[in-house]
């Protein structure tokens, strides 16, 4: 049975025409898998799931995702990360090369909603790396995720009662109705900087958009590994979010719009 399996062109460039086939005809691609970004069930029988290849210095490894959680694309790794990790890969990935396994690869996980505050929907960005993130320079097992955005200024919430304050010098942008980056101050006050950016630019929904018009800016929250995860309704994405608030694991700031 075919998949819905989304294979860009830069991941075929890489695994060739004919293992692309193989998989879009459903020969190589499993039914069910574990997102590589969230790390939940998927079934690329059911929902859109995209083809992440993983690249080493002498290997490669694919592997899935939910369409929303990531895009399909390259992702470059170093050889250490792929033999390193800890996560065989079995029925939820395609294996190119032999006994090689899934990089425990940190990847900003990036969902879009709608969040009620003060009696009012507001435009949303959920930003959940897959792992824990590293203060650059330094090694060990700590999480430095939420203290590196209180230091650009991101604001920690106990509750999501209020908007938060708007982060001036960031931005997010949005053309042609689809998401593609938020963009952070450049060095010495420069042009700025993409913080994330979508490899394709990402679609949100019509209420997404135009509470994003109206506001001209979209609210984005931030929280360590584990903290979200993947919410299906944007009713249980807020129940994730006011625990993690409660639990002191949620920062957020306001980002004016770029673009429309």
């Amino acid at each position: 049975m075919p998949r819905m399996l989304d294979v860009s062109d830069e991941v075929r460039a890489e695994i060739g025409d004919e293992e692309a086939d193989r998989l879009l005809a459903g020969e190589t691609a499993p039914g069910s898998y574990d997102c590589t970004s969230c790390r939940t069930p998927g079934d690329s029988e059911q929902e859109r799931t995209s083809t992440v290849l993983f690249i080493g210095d002498e290997t490669a490894v694919l592997a899935f995702a939910h369409a929303g959680c990531l895009p399909s694309q390259v992702v470059q790794v170093t050889e250490e990360q792929l033999r390193g990790a800890v996560k065989s890969i079995t029925g939820d990935t395609v294996d190119l090369e032999p006994d090689m396994v899934v990089p425990e690869q940190a990847v900003l996980g990036v969902t879009s909603g709608l969040v009620l505050i003060g009696g009012e929907l507001h435009p949303a960005l959920v930003v959940e790396p897959t792992g824990p993130i590293a203060r650059p320079g330094t090694t060990g097992g700590g999480d430095d995720f939420l203290p590196l955005l209180i230091e650009q200024g991101f604001v920690p919430l106990t509750e999501l009662s209020a908007v938060p304050p708007v982060l001036h010098g960031w931005s997010v942008l949005l053309a042609v109705g689809q998401l593609h980056a938020v963009l952070q101050p450049g060095p010495g006050g420069g042009q700025p900087v993409a913080w994330w950016q979508a490899h394709q630019p990402l679609h949100v929904t019509e209420g997404w958009r135009a509470a994003a018009n109206k506001h001209r800016q979209v609210l984005m929250f931030a929280a360590p590994v584990g903290s979200i995860g993947r919410q299906p309704r944007e009713d249980l994405l807020r129940d994730a979010l006011d625990k993690a608030a409660a639990n002191g694991k949620l920062v957020a700031s306001a980002l004016p719009l770029a673009g429309t």
